[in-house]
């Protein structure tokens, strides 16, 4: 989840009236686009000009020694041992960007990087025409990920939504150094593009969650919460599959951060104490 800095939140809290505290916000928001803008071009840039010396590094950690991940702490401040991630593109899916997968912003713990996993091989099975593209996660120490505020051990994941173009057919999101490597990327409340021509797919999205969920629930962890936006969670809800989601926990307010684009996936997992003085900033 895209959020703001303490001081920031400071100010909305301490406002006058909701009225003072939306309008607030708006200007925060709007004032911090920018930032959020360049750090994203710079990682898709910086990653892509240093694709040899990246990709050496990262490789490191990315190897597979087979023994499980260690989190700390929680989301927004932990850290991660034996991180693992998935490969760059399966049969179904891929990362959102190589930039951003060069960089490292993709590991996660061992147990959700299994349930995901199993999750889009059931996908393949059941649905082979459908396509999904899982996108920012953590470092491969964890630690705060700018500028998320969560996704600090792990246990977080973010996924861009599944999306159809205006004849129906099975398009993917395509992020870019232009449009933060996809995080900018805007749909109206309904689902539809703005700017382009993709609508969500709603019964899609929620076909990946249920086999997400089932598949958690294998691996002895399971969906803690979920992050879309909220206007369009009835849509999600109306569909076929959108129905039988009631066992999973969504966020009903408003985050910090539009999720139109993607939406956030939190894990419950059990994590170790984070020691005084061992957070990662």
């Amino acid at each position: 989840m895209v959020g703001l800095p303490q001081p920031q939140q400071a100010r909305i809290l301490q406002a006058e009236s909701p009225s003072a505290a939306v309008a607030i916000t708006r200007k925060l928001r709007n004032g911090g686009g920018m930032k959020i803008r360049k750090l994203f071009y710079a990682i898709g840039l910086v990653a892509l000009i240093s694709v040899p010396a990246v990709a050496a590094g990262m490789s490191y950690y990315a190897s597979d020694d087979g023994k499980p991940s260690v989190c700390y702490g929680n989301a927004v401040h932990g850290r991660l041992e034996n991180a693992k991630r998935l490969p760059y593109s399966g049969t179904n899916y891929r990362a959102y960007h190589l930039g951003g997968f060069l960089a490292g912003r993709t590991f996660m713990h061992s147990s959700v990087r299994d349930a995901i996993r199993d999750a889009y091989a059931e996908l393949a099975a059941s649905d082979p025409e459908l396509r999904f593209v899982y996108a920012e996660a953590s470092w491969p120490w964890g630690g705060r990920l700018r500028p998320h505020r969560t996704h600090a051990n792990g246990t977080s994941v973010d996924f861009m939504t599944p999306v159809r173009d205006s004849a129906g057919k099975v398009q993917e999101l395509t992020g870019s150094v232009v449009n933060m490597l996809g995080y900018a990327i805007r749909f109206d409340n309904k689902g539809r593009g703005k700017g382009h021509d993709l609508n969500i797919d709603f019964e899609a999205m929620a076909k990946h969650l249920i086999a997400l969920n089932k598949a958690a629930k294998k691996h002895h962890i399971r969906i803690s919460r979920v992050i879309f936006e909220p206007p369009l969670l009835k849509h999600l809800r109306r569909t076929p599959s959108g129905r039988k989601l009631r066992g999973i926990n969504f966020m009903n307010s408003r985050a910090w951060f539009r999720h139109d684009q993607h939406y956030h996936v939190d894990f419950a997992v059990p994590c170790k104490k984070l020691r005084r003085g061992r957070r990662h900033r």
